[in-house]
Order: structure tokens, then sequence, then C-alpha cells
């Protein structure tokens, strides 16, 4: 992965004092999962460009933490260390720290001022949300453009990849420039390599509070950076809104509003099993069996929660059962995830030991119909024990 900074204009070499690193010497940073390195491609007065390239190691990446456990060949062959995410940020926040503070002692003028600046993000993921990128980046004032490419030139039906060759350019402070691609290189990259805890609401909030509250996308900037966390986006959406009370404008969107289509109302469905969720969480279930699972919509909830440590999932198609598989990512899952939910063919109709041994058997009766505003699918819970 490969970001450039470039800045036109005057005694541009002057570069290497506000990123504190010389022009004319190569550095390498150790990274938790591999190396990044800074180097300048280009040096005149007049253009300057300094370049941050990551390496990581795929198969550090997968192991992980000492004693840890792979969970096969996905863990190993992935976009992780070729593309632009959330590693980027991290190695952004590393080697270009004191730059996004501001601070740069003798040159602390032109560290304050605007400067005309372009940076090139490679190969970031924008999963069919291209016109995202405009309406993220624009209204920080930036001229946006991006390459596109075709998955496979020899299999041109499947259409254009996942990823893009980003370039944004404005007249802005190098210090801004950095803290907007630390915050929306992960928003767009949705796999996030740490754990979005608390801390990063305080994080976003801090780098983000010079321009975040009042951005035209802070809904979704804010829902994405925070891995849709409901907890997390309420509490980043409430400190949102009372930096905007000086404005009188009112944040009213709420975490499913962070969705991909920010104003889309929940269908009567998805309430439906939120709810479902929340009586089995009130209810303490740790070991959940869905009978008539479907495609794994519910399933894909429960996991999410760390309360239910054992599911299962059952269903009498089998194409069900591997479209689940495919939701639930299980092929790529490790040993962990592959001991805490199964799936298996079955029917409610006929006994089965295998339902045996759970807190909670959940069944769907009736057939969806959202016409009317009501569905008639009902859920019916069968408490064991």
């Amino acid at each position: 992965m490969l970001l450039t900074i470039t800045y036109t204009g005057k005694k541009t070499i002057d570069l290497g004092y506000l990123l504190y690193k010389n022009p004319y010497r190569p550095q390498v940073f150790e990274l938790n999962h591999g190396k990044a390195y800074v180097f300048y491609p280009e040096i005149s007065d007049e253009r300057t460009t300094a370049a941050l390239l990551l390496d990581i190691d795929p198969i550090d990446l997968a192991r992980g933490k000492v004693g840890a456990t792979g969970g096969g060949l996905f863990d190993y062959v992935n976009d992780r260390p070729y593309v632009s995410s959330s590693f980027l940020s991290t190695a952004i926040s590393k080697v270009f720290g004191t730059a996004m503070t501001g601070r740069a002692d003798a040159h602390q003028e032109l560290s304050d001022s605007p400067l005309d600046l372009t940076a090139t993000v490679t190969m970031l993921p924008c999963w069919g949300e291209q016109e995202k990128l405009k309406s993220v980046f624009e209204p920080l004032g930036y001229e946006v453009s991006h390459e596109t490419f075709v998955s496979d030139e020899n299999f041109p039906d499947w259409g254009e990849s996942k990823y893009v060759n980003l370039t944004i350019s404005g007249k802005v402070r190098l210090r801004d420039l950095l803290k907007h691609l630390y915050v929306l290189i992960p928003v767009f990259d949705r796999q996030k390599h740490y754990w979005v805890g608390a801390d990063e609401v305080e994080k976003l909030l801090r780098i983000g509070e010079d321009w975040l509250p009042n951005h035209p996308e802070k809904a979704y900037i804010t829902g994405r950076y925070l891995n849709r966390r409901r907890s997390l986006v309420n509490m980043a959406f409430e400190r949102l809104a009372a930096a905007n009370a000086v404005d009188g404008e009112i944040l009213t969107a709420g975490p499913e509003e962070s969705e991909d289509k920010p104003d889309k109302k929940l269908n009567l469905n998805t309430q439906r099993l939120g709810s479902v969720v929340a009586a089995l969480k009130s209810h303490g279930a740790q070991r959940v069996i869905d009978i008539g699972c479907g495609e794994g919509n519910l399933l894909n909830l429960l996991v999410k929660e760390r309360q239910f440590t054992n599911i299962a999932g059952v269903d009498v198609s089998h194409v069900a059962l591997e479209r689940a598989s495919e939701k639930l990512k299980l092929e790529r899952a490790g040993d962990f995830m592959r001991e805490r939910i199964q799936l298996f063919q079955g029917s409610l109709t006929y006994k089965d030991s295998r339902f045996s041994g759970y807190d909670v058997q959940f069944s769907e009766i009736g057939d969806a119909d959202e016409t009317h505003g009501a569905p008639t699918q009902m859920g019916v819970f069968t408490i064991c024990g």
C-alpha cells in the first residue's frame, strides 16, 4: 500500500521539515505486522513528493498474537497486505505523528499556512461507493479524482474492481491533510485490524474536532469509522450534536442511519430480528439454535454478540445453508468461530438429538408479507432446561 504527498510551489523541499523526514535519507519504521518506508521519489524547489510505503507480512498478520491459530487458507490469502486500509492510518500516525500536531519549530509559519498539496492513495477499497469519494472529500476543500480498473482483463464480465486509486488536491494545511486521511481511509475500508472500542470515539472526535461536526456526511463517516457499533455511534452522535448546538443544528441521525443509505428506514423484518436478539439477551441465553435459519440473517446478528457462546442454524435447504455459511464467512473463520457456530441440515417436523443442549430454540412460522405494514411471519421461542 502506498501514499504519496506532493507539494508544489516555492521551496517545496521544505516539505521535509514539515514531515520531520530528511528528503535525502530513506527511513524504515517497524510496525506490528511489517515495516513502513519513507522516501522522496522527486525533489526540487518547485515540486517535492514524499512517499509512505507499507510492507505488511501476511504470514505474521495471519498468525496474530502468540498462541493464536489460523482458520485456513483465507487467513493467508487476502487483500490486507496490498490495499490502503487501517494499517495505513496507523502508519500515518506513527511515522507522521509530529506533522499531524502541526508543530514545525523554525518552520511554524509554513506549517500554519495552506499549501498546494496533492495526495494519492493507491488501491483504496471502495465497494461500489465511488460517488461517496466526492461527497466525503470535496466539503473539506479538495478536488477529487479516482482511477478504476476491471477486476480481471481476461474476464470482463466480472465488472469493475472493488479498489480505486484516489487522488485529492487542494490548498490545505499539511496537518489537516494527514488528519483527513487518517480518519477517512478506514471509513472506506470496512475491515479494521484493531478492536473498535470507546477510545476510538475519543480519537475520532479529537482528530476531527475542526471539521467533522459540520461535515454534511458526518453520520456516514462516524458510523463507518466506528464499525457501526450502536453504543459507540450513539456516544459520538451525542458529542457531535453538542458541538453543533451553537449553530442551532440538531443531529438526529441514529446508528441505523449511518448505513450505506443514511435516510433509509429499517424494514420490518430487520426490526423484528433486532427484537429477537434483544429478547434473547434479556433472557440471558448463551446457547441458541435457530430452526429454519434460512440464509442466516438472525445468525449474523447473534455472532456479533459475545453473550451467545454456542449458536446453531438448521434448515431443510442445503442451498440456504450454503448462503448462510457465505454470509457468516465460515470458510475464512478461525477455530474459535467454527466451534462457536454450527450449521446443519434438519427439520422441526422430525425428532433430532442435535436440537438438544441449547438454552433457547427459535423457529419461524408463516410467510413474510410487509405489503400492509405488518409481517405475518412469527417467531416462536422454546425455553429449554
